[in-house]
């Protein structure tokens, strides 16, 4: 898996390579300020040939995230329906070192301001299609244990906002590891709140809440 992800890596920076020589400057590279990315969003948003640029930045993602966003390899989270501020600022840190993953810091850092922007608003408009669970019982129990415990901050549907992530339609294996690892205050996945409120789960809550959050579109 490291191996092909590595291959895909340098493929996907000599064509970027190619395509940036052949291009004209877009922009300015200098990093975007923080209260600047919702009017960015927003900007991009109203152009007609953001969705189409958008694409083009993404076949960097589509190994792991697949084409429309829905991700084509376990542990790996879907970026469709993700609102699009809080998508450009997971790629922005992934892009200064604030979120540290060698494979895709590798993969920001070949894109522009401009095709972060794009992207974020492409994969925002895309919905997840990964298979959900066709466990009923496992999935009432997830419901209501959603319903008492991460609510408050994902939201009823679990659509998330610009500060929180989508998980409705996540793959059962990413939510499953990404809890764990909160529960355990395990790097990469570290956030005080997250591990507060994982650790409340029990052993048969996980697979209950990500059976539920699996089947929401």
């Amino acid at each position: 898996m490291n191996k092909q992800r590595n291959i895909t890596l340098a493929l996907a920076l000599s064509l970027t390579a190619v395509t940036t020589l052949a291009a004209p400057v877009k922009e300015n590279t200098s990093p975007i300020p923080a209260s600047e990315y919702e009017a960015r969003i927003q900007q991009a948003m109203a152009d007609p040939k953001t969705h189409a640029a958008g694409k083009r930045a993404a076949f960097l993602c589509v190994y792991c995230h697949g084409e429309d966003g829905s991700s084509v390899q376990e542990n790996i989270p879907n970026l469709a329906g993700q609102n699009p501020v809080y998508l450009l600022t997971q790629i922005q840190k992934f892009g200064d070192g604030r979120r540290k993953d060698e494979f895709m810091s590798g993969l920001i850092k070949a894109l522009s301001n401009e095709d972060r922007v794009n992207m974020a608003v492409y994969f925002a408009s895309m919905r997840p299609n990964t298979p959900g669970s066709k466990d009923a019982g496992l999935i009432e129990r997830g419901r209501k244990r959603f319903q008492t415990t991460c609510i408050g901050c994902h939201g009823p549907k679990a659509a998330g906002n610009k500060a929180v992530a989508r998980l409705a339609g996540q793959r059962v294996s990413y939510l499953t590891l990404a809890l764990n690892n909160y529960r355990d205050a395990r790097s990469p996945r570290t956030d005080p709140v997250m591990t507060l409120v994982a650790r409340k789960l029990d052993a048969a809550d996980i697979p209950a809440v990500t059976a539920y959050l699996s089947t929401l579109r």
